[in-house]
């Protein structure tokens, strides 16, 4: 199994691998790679997201949304993790360049969708972290998953990483408003306030349980709990 990192050269001074006769730079050609990626795990997850409504006859995933991590976000989490600057470390250190969010109503249903995950034969999952059921100081809670999908250019078959993030809307909508709040205002959060975000993510996690023991309750008998 061969990966971008062991193909780094050939990509970057071959640009017939990359359609089109513009003269890309080395980081837009990497850049397009990991796009390709992106939209061959969300063709994927889509394709489950069918699947999965078909055999449970509702919709257990809502929404598949993805995104491309920009220049300055992996400059920063670099300079952050004190990792030397070079395309070497970040396409083997940054595990999240490609990301795929997924959401969906129940805890059981995150359950669901990384066993159905872990069950397709290209897609190669090198990490997982349960956020769920240690979650963190924050009170952030989600499932993670770093996987390595293939990629095609050119008949040439690289193996691109990316991170899913499977939560709940509940788990989401939290994770998104602390974001927002922690890291793009213009004051700093004070402890107090910090204390109140894992406070706060504590009523939403006690709220999406008791919704899922009442959904459990009204579908009892014949339905799959996947722990």
């Amino acid at each position: 199994m061969e990966s971008i990192l062991e193909n780094e050269k050939q990509i970057i001074k071959n640009n017939q691998l990359i359609k089109g006769k513009k003269q890309y730079s080395e980081f837009e050609m990497i850049m397009m790679i990991y796009q390709k990626a992106i939209d061959n795990i969300t063709k994927k997850i889509t394709n489950i997201k069918q699947v999965l409504s078909e055999d449970y006859q509702y919709d257990i995933i809502i929404n598949v949304t993805n995104r491309l991590k920009s220049p300055e976000s992996i400059l920063e989490k670099m300079q952050r993790k004190k990792i030397n600057i070079n395309y070497e470390n970040m396409i083997e250190k940054i595990n999240d360049i490609a990301g795929i969010r997924i959401t969906c109503n129940y805890k059981d249903d995150i359950y669901k969708i990384r066993n159905i995950i872990r069950a397709q034969e290209d897609i190669k999952v090198l990490k997982e972290k349960d956020y769920i059921k240690k979650t963190k100081k924050s009170g952030y809670s989600a499932y993670h998953m770093i996987v390595e999908v293939p990629v095609e250019i050119k008949k040439e078959k690289i193996y691109i990483k990316a991170e899913i993030q499977i939560r709940t809307v509940l788990m989401d909508f939290w994770a998104t408003a602390e974001h927002k709040v922690k890291y793009k205002p213009i004051n700093r959060l004070s402890n107090i306030d910090s204390i109140k975000l894992s406070i706060y993510a504590k009523i939403i996690n006690y709220i999406s349980d008791k919704m899922m023991k009442l959904y459990r309750k009204q579908n009892s008998g014949g339905l799959k709990i996947y722990k």
